[in-house]
Parts: C-alpha cells; structure tokens; sequence
C-alpha cells in the first residue's frame, strides 16, 4: 500500500480545496429544517460550490446522480436527494459531499437534527462527532493507522452503539478515495506508520442498534438493516509532525 505524502504546495491546496468545503457545510446547515426537501439541498450545496470556483466530485462519481449525499434517519450513507423527500420535525439528515478546487479534493460529512429531536437521537450524534475527536488523537505521525480505528471503536462501544463496518474512511488527494482504507473498528494489525504530509478521511458512521447495514434497490442507499438511525461524522484532515490539522473546519 502506498500512501501519498503530499508536498508543501499540494498541502496548500488541499487546504484550499477543504477551506471552500467548510463554507458550504456551513450554508448548507442553516437551511436544514422541516419541509425542506433533500431536491433543495442538494441543489443549494452544488449551487454554493461551484460559485467558490469547486466542481462537485460526488456528483456523477461511478453514477452517483447528485452532489450532495442526503440521508435520513436510518440511513446510513448515500442516500440520493428527491423532491418527494420532504424533512420532517425530529428527523436527522447526514449531508456527505465534496469538492474538487486546482485538481485536489475534499470531503466530509455532518449530521444535523431537523427541528426537536429525542434525547437518545441526540446522544447518538454526539458520540459519532466525538468519535471523530477520538480517533484524530491517534492521527500523529509515528502512529500506526489502526490506533485510529481502535480508538474509535473502543470509545463507540462503549455506548453500545454498531459500528458500520462495509464502510470505511480513506485517503485522499488528487483522487476522492485514495489509499489507505480507515476503518472505524478494531484492527488485529497495526497498519502502516503514520507520516507528516498525509491527508486522511476519518469518518465514523454509527449505527442506534445493531451495526449490520443493507443497500436499497437503487444500489446507492446504504440503511441500517434494524430501522434504528445512524449519524455520520466526517473530516479531511492532515498528518503533520505535530498535532494533526483539521482541513474542512473553518
């Protein structure tokens, strides 16, 4: 496996490209809301993209018919955004999307409560976004990938909450999904060493119930096999001979 160092000007870049990303979140988040449909936002978060000069590297991406990947309650990831799609109170929607800006990509992912939402719902993207925080600690050059994924499942299950586990994090860079593969449940292995000058995806996807998924008929919409709702937490981030940086937080 060989995992890309980037240089210090495709370093700047990838900020740059993870910089616009992080205003889009930011946009996008104030318009979630009941009676919105998931049609609307997609079309807002490509419209804000392309404006700060991005392409959406979603859309189209092996098929994928949007920008913006919108999914609800239980579904997990890559849900496809409709007009009959219509947000209701106390619903949660994961917005998942990306931008390419000067050939380099971003990603990242957040989930947001639509109006009131139940105090379980609420642990449950609380856990998923500290999750996050967890297993960022790890990310230090020297580290091994899997201290990542381990940190990650030792904190979630803790909650009895299920791990997701067909779906991981990954690198990323000139291409959206780069090599290495980051799960987010314990490793046997250590992985390879972490070095300054990689750029990373951690994204936590976090099963209420039991972690087995199953894909919709439209081959894209992954859902929690019992019903239960799942939250998803994701960040682009960099390997720095320091404290990891956080790319797509402004």
């Amino acid at each position: 496996m060989a995992i890309s160092i980037k240089s210090e000007r495709e370093i700047q870049l990838m900020r740059e490209s993870c910089k616009m990303l992080a205003k889009v979140f930011e946009e996008m988040g104030k318009i979630v809301r009941p009676g919105i449909s998931t049609y609307e936002i997609d079309k807002y978060g490509e419209k804000l993209i392309r404006s700060m000069g991005g392409v959406p590297n979603f859309l189209n991406y092996n098929g994928f018919p949007a920008s913006v990947c919108t999914s609800v309650n239980e579904e997990v990831v890559h849900g496809i955004p409709s007009k009959h799609r219509i947000l209701q109170e106390g619903d949660i929607i994961s917005l998942d999307c990306g931008l390419i800006y000067k050939g380099y990509h971003s990603d990242a992912a957040r989930t947001y409560a639509v109006g009131e939402i139940s105090p379980e719902v609420k642990q449950l993207m609380e856990v998923t976004k500290q999750a996050f925080f967890v297993g960022i600690e790890q990310a230090k050059a020297g580290n091994h990938l899997f201290d990542i994924s381990n940190a990650i499942d030792d904190y979630v299950s803790g909650y009895g909450y299920g791990i997701v586990r067909e779906l991981v994090g990954h690198g990323i860079g000139t291409v959206l999904h780069d090599d290495p593969q980051i799960p987010n449940f314990r490793q046997n292995r250590r992985g390879p060493k972490l070095a300054a000058g990689m750029t990373l995806c951690i994204e936590p996807m976090i099963n209420m119930g039991r972690a087995d998924v199953e894909w919709l008929d439209d081959d894209w919409t992954v859902v929690a096999e019992d019903g239960l709702p799942s939250a998803h937490y994701e960040n682009t981030i960099l390997i720095t001979d320091g404290e990891p940086e956080i790319l797509t937080i402004l």
